[in-house]
């Protein structure tokens, strides 16, 4: 294989790994912070994923316009969906119960309005690329990223620089104690699983731009990005974002390298030397 092949499949995988990054990056921090194992994150990124299509195709809205309508009520089902976990007290075992049924709900109601046809959003920036000598980068999986590193740089630092971010991780580690100095643990969990929501909001605008669609897309992305989350660690969003470029870079050159069927085993072969070589580190 040359040189320059492999340049460009490293090049993809990076640019691949922060969708996935961007995707995990709300599972990671809700569940580190939250205790509750949202797997309907990945549905509700994939419906986000088809309004944006839909807004764009019937509608003619551009993208980055779809996503302030997508984003904002993302926020609020996120909170809406948090409400009923405080209501019923589900627990983090039981939330990954709770939220897979979400998710097969959701994609049922994604293939009964759009069928389980593949559907492509056609950008004019869909063929636009940047060339550095015999390289090219895409430009939208290249704005996917940056937006990707944008937040979890943003989400790294509301969690440990600001007032906010120290009050949510205190009442995450021991909420009695963080509520007897004063901090409303519920207020702040609302606000936390809206946000987390409107990432998967800002996840779907990206995937419509730079993935086909199909309901069985959602199954597929969310082995992929389990794993990112735990090789990246719970609440740990530059971890979720360097994780996500470790598999996606290797699984586009095991694509490219070796043969294209091995690559839905990277993401797994990674974690699983994680877990036997340095278990404490994740």
């Amino acid at each position: 294989m040359s040189a320059t092949l492999l340049a460009q499949s490293a090049i993809g995988g990076l640019l691949l790994g922060g969708i996935y990054g961007l995707l995990a990056l709300g599972l990671s921090v809700s569940w580190g912070l939250l205790r509750l194992v949202n797997l309907s994150h990945f549905a509700l990124a994939f419906l986000g994923a088809y309004l944006t299509y839909q807004l764009g195709t019937q509608f003619g809205i551009a993208p980055w316009l779809s996503a302030l309508v997508v984003v904002p009520a993302f926020f609020v089902a996120g909170i809406a969906l948090h409400a009923l976990f405080v209501r019923f007290q589900v627990s983090e075992f039981a939330s990954m119960l709770v939220t897979f049924g979400i998710t097969i709900l959701i994609e049922s109601l994604i293939q009964w309005l759009w069928s389980a046809d593949y559907r492509k959003f056609e950008s004019g920036y869909a063929q636009a690329s940047l060339r550095i000598g015999p390289l090219f980068v895409p430009v939208l999986e290249l704005a996917a990223f940056a937006c990707a590193a944008l937040l979890a740089v943003a989400a790294w630092a509301g969690l440990n620089r600001t007032l906010l971010g120290k009050a949510l991780r205190a009442a995450a580690h021991d909420g009695p104690i963080a509520a007897a100095f004063g901090i409303h643990a519920k207020r702040l969990s609302y606000l936390l699983a809206g946000l987390c929501a409107a990432s998967a909001g800002v996840a779907g605008v990206f995937i419509a731009l730079t993935s086909t669609l199909a309901p069985s897309q959602i199954e597929a992305w969310i082995g992929v990005v389990f794993a990112v989350v735990i090789i990246g660690g719970l609440a740990r969003p530059l971890g979720a974002l360097a994780a996500g470029c470790l598999i996606g870079v290797s699984e586009s050159v095991t694509m490219a390298a070796v043969n294209p069927a091995w690559a839905p085993l990277v993401a797994f072969s990674i974690l699983i030397v994680l877990l036997l070589w340095r278990p404490r580190w994740l």
